[in-house]
C-alpha cells in the first residue's frame, strides 16, 4: 500500500530552489478549497497560481495564505472572452484551459486539487514540478528509440547503434506525469477492478516516438506554453455536451501529431503524485459511453491525420486540423461539427489574449 506524504514531510524535506520561477504558472481547475496546497507548499509557494473556479461563480473559494494566485470563476470567463467563452467548458475541469490562454508565462503546470505529494522508494517526497522541468529543459529523441530511455538522465546516455546523427535531440514540447494509487481508469476498468492500486514506481522517461498517440491525463501534466501552448484545448466538455472526461485526451491527440509535425517531442513517466480519490465509475460511465465508441474512430483520424507543409506554426496546424475534424468526424455525430467551430474559437480567442505571444516559428524542431 502506498501513502502520500504529508505536509510536514514535505517542510522537512531538503530546501527547494525554485526552477524557472519567473517563467512558469501553476493552472488548478476546482469547485473546493484548496487545502490540498498545504502538502505542496515548499514546491509551489515561490510559484504564481491560476485557478479557474468551476461551478458556482458565486461560491468563494478559500486559498492558504502565502501564495501568490490569480482566481477566474464563469462570470471572469465570460466578461473576459464575451462571445468567445462559449469555448470554454463549464462544469468540467476542462475549464482549465482557460488559464492556459490567459497565462503570460512560458511554461505551464498543470495539476488537480486531489492530486497529493507522492514519496518515492526511499520514502522521500517527490517534487513533482522539479522533475517536469528537468524533464521539458532536456531534449526529446522521437525519431529513434533509445532502450535506456531518456539519454539526458543523470546516470543513462545514448546505447551502441544510437544514430549519431539524431543524438542532439528536438525540444520538449510536453512532459506527461504519472500517478500512485488511484489509477487513472475509464468506466469499464474501475468497475471491473473497484479496489486496484497502482503502487509500482517506475524510474523511466522516455520519449513517445514519432507517429505513436497516447492517452493523455491533464492532472500532472507541464508543457512548453511558447512552443505548443495554442494545441492544448481540453475541447468541449460537461454541461450541456453528449461526452466528458476526454477533454485532456483529445487535447493530447491534437498535441501529438502537431509535435509530430513540427518536430517537437513528448515525454512520459517521471514524475509521480499520488492520486488520492477514485471518481464514481457509474458517474464517470454516463460521461464516457459514447466516447468509449467515438474513440475507436477517432483514434484512426488521428493516426491518419497529415498536415501540410505551410503549416509552420501551431495555430495554422490546429486550424487545419479542425478543418479535418468537421470534414471526417462530424460522420461520427453532429458534436465534432460544433467542437472543429470551438477549436476554431479557441484560436481566435487565444490569438486575441496573446497579440504578441504567437509561438516562434518552428521547423526541423529548431524554435
Amino acid at each position: 500500500m502506498v501513502e502520500p506524504a504529508t505536509a510536514r514531510d514535505t517542510q522537512l524535506a531538503t530546501k527547494v530552489v525554485p526552477l524557472l520561477k519567473d517563467e512558469l504558472d501553476i493552472v488548478i481547475p476546482t469547485i473546493r478549497n484548496l487545502d490540498f496546497l498545504e502538502m505542496w507548499r515548499p514546491f509551489f509557494q515561490p510559484y504564481h497560481l491560476i485557478i479557474v473556479q468551476d461551478g458556482d461563480p458565486t461560491k468563494t473559494i478559500t486559498v492558504p495564505d502565502g501564495f501568490d494566485y490569480e482566481l477566474y470563476n464563469r462570470n471572469d470567463i465570460n466578461r473576459i472572452l464575451g462571445p468567445k467563452a462559449s469555448c470554454i467548458s463549464f462544469k468540467d475541469s476542462a475549464c482549465r484551459c482557460f488559464g492556459y490562454m490567459v497565462s503570460k508565462k512560458k511554461y505551464i503546470f498543470t495539476i488537480d486539487d486531489d492530486c497529493f505529494v507522492a514519496k518515492d522508494p526511499s520514502g522521500k517526497p517527490i517534487n513533482a514540478l522539479e522533475q517536469h522541468i528537468k524533464n521539458i529543459l532536456s531534449p526529446s529523441t522521437p525519431f529513434f528509440f533509445n532502450t535506456l530511455y531518456d539519454p539526458y538522465r543523470e546516470g543513462a546516455d545514448f546505447v551502441r547503434g544510437y544514430p549519431f546523427s539524431l543524438r542532439e535531440g528536438v525540444p520538449t514540447a510536453v512532459s506527461h506525469g504519472l500517478w500512485l494509487n488511484i489509477p487513472d481508469y475509464d468506466a469499464p476498468t474501475q468497475l471491473v477492478k473497484p479496489l486496484e492500486r497502482n503502487t509500482r514506481f517506475v524510474d523511466a522517461v522516455l520519449t513517445i516516438p514519432k507517429g505513436t498517440l497516447f492517452p493523455m491525463c491533464g492532472m500532472n501534466l507541464l508543457f512548453d506554453r511558447q512552443l505548443i501552448g495554442p494545441a492544448m484545448y481540453f475541447g468541449l466538455m460537461g454541461d450541456g455536451q453528449p461526452i466528458g472526461r476526454y477533454d485532456d485526451m483529445w487535447a493530447g491527440w491534437c498535441t501529438k501529431v502537431i509535435c509530430d509535425h513540427l518536430g517537437l517531442g513528448v515525454k512520459t513517466g517521471l514524475p509521480y503524485i499520488y492520486h488520492s480519490k477514485a471518481s464514481n465509475p457509474f458517474v464517470n460511465l454516463r460521461k464516457e459511453y459514447k466516447g468509449i465508441f467515438w474513440q475507436e474512430e477517432i483514434i484512426p483520424f488521428f493516426q491518419a491525420a497529415t498536415l501540410p507543409k505551410d503549416c509552420t506554426t501551431v495555430q495554422k496546424c490546429y486550424i487545419e486540423l479542425s478543418k479535418q475534424v468537421k470534414e471526417k468526424l462530424s460522420k461520427v455525430d453532429p458534436y465534432f461539427d460544433k467542437l472543429a467551430d470551438a477549436m476554431v474559437t479557441w484560436i481566435a480567442a487565444w490569438d486575441e489574449l496573446n497579440p504578441s505571444g504567437a509561438p516562434a516559428k518552428v521547423a526541423n524542431g529548431k524554435a
